[in-house]
């Protein structure tokens, strides 16, 4: 598939859901950046702005196979992954998969699940596949999981350890609408959900064949080096207690070049790097207690961090 192709479909797509998420392109753009750069979107804000509307919508919006997994404190691992049941006529175990078997997996609260059932993600969001009582079985593509969780209330909550924050893609608040965003979602919402009239864009088959064109947009070693290095200033950084981790730097590739391909071109700039650092790797890094008492945030260091870094320059020809 043509690169150009595949802006026009994501232009398409995001076009969709913005007719539901009222007023929030940018929030539409990061989940739309995820799914072509094959990562897993975690939402986090306070109740009621949206968070389960947005993974339902990019859900509806593509022709494919969804589970939703509402997580609680009694929800067990096999849930999520699957269980062998011993077949009575065929004299033998056979496996009944999860709700992860999925193309698009909306993981609702997720931290409201024990830290023994969070951890069965693990292993499917990072290699795609679940290992069943010593059988491994892979999952469908594209796969993407997309999680909700409340930082606000913490009763009854089991924050996600740092190696499972590790592996969602990027991190997003939706924040507040503005008032005419507001006032048009009060017209619209108040009489009918928007997501039942909510047609397919997309179908999987054509996801993967974005996906792999993604893939192949051009990155100069000047972009690598800068990406290693914003890495490596994180891990330097007096305000941090622990930096980006290589899959993160990884991560910020991925997702540069799902950013340069929505904006049109066929290679990645320094700027694309830029536009991705904050909801890429926010989520990962840990501020120490100085950095938390003189009230800067994770997104106020990198931000430090990126003024801080040399932008490559182009080289004459």
């Amino acid at each position: 598939m043509r690169l150009e192709q595949v802006r026009q479909l994501a232009s398409d797509l995001m076009a969709t859901m913005n007719s539901v998420i009222e007023g929030k392109p940018q929030v539409v753009s990061t989940a739309v950046t995820v799914l072509l750069a094959e990562g897993h979107l975690l939402v986090e804000d306070v109740p009621g702005v949206g968070k389960t509307m947005l993974a339902k919508t990019l859900a509806r919006s593509i022709d494919c196979t969804v589970r939703r997994v509402q997580f609680t404190p009694d929800l067990l691992p096999s849930d999520i992954t699957g269980v062998s049941v011993f077949n009575q006529d065929l004299r033998d175990f056979e496996f009944r998969p999860g709700a992860i078997f999925a193309n698009v997996v909306v993981g609702d609260e997720i931290n409201r699940a024990s830290p023994k059932t969070q951890s069965a993600l693990l292993e499917c969001m990072e290699e795609g596949q679940v290992t069943v009582d010593g059988q491994t079985y892979t999952l469908p593509t594209p796969f993407i999981v997309m999680a909700t969780q409340n930082p606000i209330e913490m009763e009854g909550t089991y924050p996600l350890p740092e190696a499972q924050r590790d592996r969602f893609m990027a991190r997003i608040s939706m924040g507040y609408p503005a008032h005419r965003s507001e006032m048009d979602m009060l017209r619209s919402h108040g009489k009918v959900s928007p997501l039942e009239d909510l047609r397919p864009v997309v179908d999987a088959a054509t996801v993967c064949a974005m996906i792999e064109a993604v893939r192949e947009v051009h990155v100069a070693d000047s972009v690598h080096e800068y990406i290693v290095a914003l890495a490596a200033a994180t891990r330097q950084s007096q305000a941090l207690r622990l930096g980006a981790s290589p899959r993160a730097t990884l991560h910020v590739l991925r997702a540069a070049k799902a950013y340069a391909v929505l904006a049109g071109r066929d290679h990645v700039l320094p700027d694309d790097v830029q536009a991705v650092l904050v909801p890429v790797l926010a989520h990962r890094i840990l501020t120490t207690g100085e950095t938390q008492a003189s009230r800067r945030s994770a997104a106020d260091v990198l931000t430090e961090v990126l003024h801080q870094v040399r932008v490559p320059v182009p080289r004459p020809s």
